[in-house]
C-alpha cells in the first residue's frame, strides 16, 4: 500500500464520482480506478459500490475513510518536527482548535506562550470537534479548545473561558429598539447558523438556548464558519447568536450586538485533553490558562458601550 492509494481513495471517498476525483488529483480516470482496483485487491475488501449512476461508500469503506486521514495527519506532524527540530525549537505543543475559538482570548494566550517559552514550537490545526476527540485519543494533538464537555471516556474537559451570548444584528433593524432583545422575538427573523457537524460544540450550546421557548427557529443559511455568519449580518440576511467578543473582533460597523433579555447565556469554551499524566510542556501551558483568560477583559469601553447601546 502507498500513499498515492490512500490519496486516490479520499479523492473519490470525497467526491464521490470518480471523474471529478481524477480532476481533483490532476490525473486521467484510467489511473485512479487502477489505484483504487489494487487497494480494494490488497485490503481484499471493496470499497465502493460503483454503477453507471452513483458511487457509494461500502461499510467497510466507510470505515477505511475513518482512519486514513490520520495518515496524512501524522505524516505532516512529523514533517513539522523534523523542520521545527532544524529551527532549533526545543519542544513541541500540538493544539487542536473546534468551533471558532475566541480571537482575543486565545491570541493572548499564544502570545503568553511565545514570550514565556520562545523554544516551544506551537502548532494549530483547526478541525472538526469529532475529529478533535479522536486526534487526541490517538495522540494527534496535545491539547484542544472547543465548546463542548461533551466528549466521552478518556478525555477530559475544563472550562477555559466564557463570553455573553448577544444576537448579531444587521444595521438599522427593527429589533434594535430593544436594548435587550427577548429571544422569541428574535426567533421572528431568519437566522443564520454554524454547520451543525463543523461547529458541533457551538452548535450543542445554541440548540440547547433556542429549546428554552416554545418556537421553531427559521434557517436561512448553514455555513463554514463564524466570520461568514457575520458577513451574512452584515448584509442583511438574516440574524445570528455569537460570542460577543465575536462582534468586537469582526470590526465590521454593519454588525451590532444585542445582549438578549432576561439572565444573558454565555458560550464557554472547554479546554480538552487526554486523561493522563501531562508532559512537562503541556502542565505548564494549561497553567498558563487560566491567569490569561481572567486577565483578558471581554470589551474595551469603546466596544461595550457598541454592545449594550
Amino acid at each position: 500500500m502507498e500513499l498515492r492509494h490512500l490519496r486516490c481513495f479520499i479523492a473519490v471517498a470525497n467526491e464521490l464520482h470518480f471523474a471529478r476525483a481524477a480532476e481533483r488529483l490532476h490525473i486521467e480516470q484510467s489511473p485512479l480506478s487502477r489505484a483504487i482496483k489494487e487497494l480494494e485487491e490488497e485490503l481484499g475488501v471493496r470499497l465502493f459500490d460503483r454503477t453507471t449512476r452513483s458511487t457509494r461508500l461500502t461499510r467497510a469503506g466507510k470505515l477505511f475513510l475513518e482512519h486514513v486521514p490520520r495518515v496524512f495527519t501524522a505524516l505532516d506532524q512529523a514533517r513539522g518536527s523534523v523542520r521545527a527540530a532544524a529551527a532549533g525549537y526545543q519542544a513541541q505543543l500540538r493544539i487542536a482548535l473546534s468551533d471558532g475559538i475566541t480571537p482575543s482570548r486565545f491570541t493572548a494566550l499564544l502570545a503568553q506562550c511565545r514570550q514565556d517559552e520562545p523554544e516551544v514550537d506551537i502548532q494549530l490545526y483547526e478541525v472538526p470537534l469529532s475529529q478533535q476527540i479522536r486526534g487526541l485519543h490517538d495522540d494527534l494533538y496535545d491539547v484542544g479548545f472547543a465548546q463542548s464537555a461533551e466528549v466521552g471516556e478518556g478525555i477530559l474537559a475544563e472550562a477555559a473561558w466564557s463570553d455573553p451570548l448577544v444576537v448579531a444584528v444587521p444595521a438599522r433593524h427593527p429589533l434594535l429598539t430593544y436594548k435587550r432583545i427577548p429571544l422569541d422575538e428574535v426567533l421572528r427573523y431568519p437566522l443564520v447558523m454554524c454547520d451543525p457537524q463543523l461547529c458541533e460544540g457551538y452548535g450543542r450550546q445554541i440548540a440547547r438556548i433556542l429549546r428554552t421557548v416554545d418556537v421553531e427557529p427559521l434557517v436561512a443559511e448553514e455555513v463554514a464558519s463564524l466570520d461568514l455568519m457575520l458577513a451574512l449580518v452584515a448584509a442583511g440576511y438574516a440574524l445570528a447568536l455569537v460570542g460577543s467578543s465575536q462582534i468586537i473582533a469582526c470590526r465590521n460597523a454593519d454588525v451590532i450586538g444585542r445582549p438578549l433579555a432576561g439572565r444573558s447565556p454565555m458560550l464557554t469554551t472547554y479546554l480538552l485533553r487526554r486523561d493522563v499524566e501531562p508532559s512537562e510542556t503541556l502542565s505548564r501551558f494549561i497553567d498558563r490558562v487560566s491567569p490569561i483568560i481572567t486577565d483578558a477583559p471581554l470589551h474595551t469601553p469603546e466596544s461595550t458601550k457598541e454592545i449594550n447601546s
